[in-house]
């Protein structure tokens, strides 16, 4: 599955952007799609994730402030994100699980800069 994030940019704490990434190159119905993100000098941690069914889970310091949806004729996650604070600045990285026969797989998509000023 090929993954093209978009909607990074720069923006001033308390304001709000909106992440997409779709998915293509594959049939496969994809299960779970996925936010991440990379922070400078930080691990890559799960920002939120949503399956194909519409549950929702979010990492506690996002939760109330972002929110994630999905498309799944569209095969695109999105990723609304309000109340933006300096510590949100990372990467923000794309995630699509789905089982392939009997095996789990995922893929990345290539990223897309968030950056919060004070």
């Amino acid at each position: 599955v090929q993954l093209q994030a978009s909607g990074g940019g720069l923006v001033q704490a308390g304001g709000y952007l909106r992440l997409s990434c779709a998915a293509s190159g594959n049939s496969i119905p994809i299960n779970v799609m996925a936010w991440y993100r990379q922070g400078p000098g930080k691990r890559r941690e799960l920002v939120a994730s949503i399956n194909r069914g519409g549950d929702t889970d979010y990492a506690g310091s996002v939760k109330g402030r972002f929110t994630i949806s999905r498309d799944n004729a569209k095969n695109t996650v999105y990723l609304q994100m309000n109340s933006l604070k300096p510590e949100d600045t990372a990467v923000y990285y794309c995630n699509a699980g789905y089982w392939e026969g009997v095996s789990w797989s995922d893929d990345w998509g290539q990223g897309t800069l968030v950056t919060v000023s004070s």
